[in-house]
């Protein structure tokens, strides 16, 4: 599969028989491929922009997006997911894990938002949305592909971050949601501190994996 960083927290899959997957949509452009499947985490402006959202939209595509999310995306054919949930779209399995701050007010745990696990061609690509570092992590199973948020402020700092990949354990870790950091000191702080993860930068490259 070909995995590409949009902006922020947004992330194009295409897999080997050309599925389409979005993650979060935001500031994506009408050239882009169409979506067969796009996943969203919560439906704040930066994760669920539907200027986006329309430029990739066809008449089969599956949204997915918390239940909680549905109403601000109305507009829009959704199915709703809570936590533990899970669906399969074209033999992509999805599985709906939580995404929450801890003393924080931007994503309340009560809002059941999400994260997503994706499983496709053995393997299995986690999402985390915006979320600080949670118990919940400890519990995923096997991941291949971790996409975690580490911008600080409403999500995750690098030292958690770092500390996130402890629990998750995952072969690759694609950093996001960063605003102005620098994720070259990330890495270098996440890959001394496990030796076992490839910290992968992406902006402006395809990854294949």
């Amino acid at each position: 599969m070909k995995i590409k960083w949009i902006t922020h927290a947004c992330f194009q899959i295409i897999t080997k028989d050309d599925t389409v997957i979005y993650f979060d949509p935001y500031q994506i452009k009408s050239g882009e491929k169409k979506a067969d499947l796009i996943l969203i985490s919560h439906d704040h402006y930066d994760h669920a922009d539907k200027k986006s959202i329309k430029n990739i939209l066809k008449d089969s595509t599956v949204i997915i997006c918390p239940l909680s999310s549905q109403s601000k995306l109305k507009n829009f054919k959704t199915v709703g997911l809570d936590v533990g949930d899970t669906t399969e779209i074209k033999e992509i399995k999805v599985l709906a894990v939580r995404a929450y701050n801890i003393g924080k007010m931007f994503h309340p745990k009560k809002n059941n938002w999400l994260g997503y696990i994706v499983e496709t061609e053995n393997k299995r690509i986690y999402h985390a949305g915006d979320t600080d570092l949670i118990d919940e992590m400890k519990n995923l199973g096997p991941i291949d592909v971790a996409m975690i948020p580490v911008g600080d402020t409403y999500t995750m700092d690098f030292n958690q971050g770092v500390k996130s990949l402890e629990y998750i354990k995952p072969k690759i870790c694609l950093p996001m949601h960063q605003w102005d950091h620098d994720l070259k000191e990330f890495k270098k702080m996440a890959e001394k501190e496990n030796p076992d993860v490839k910290v992968e930068l992406i902006e402006g490259r395809v990854l294949e994996i």
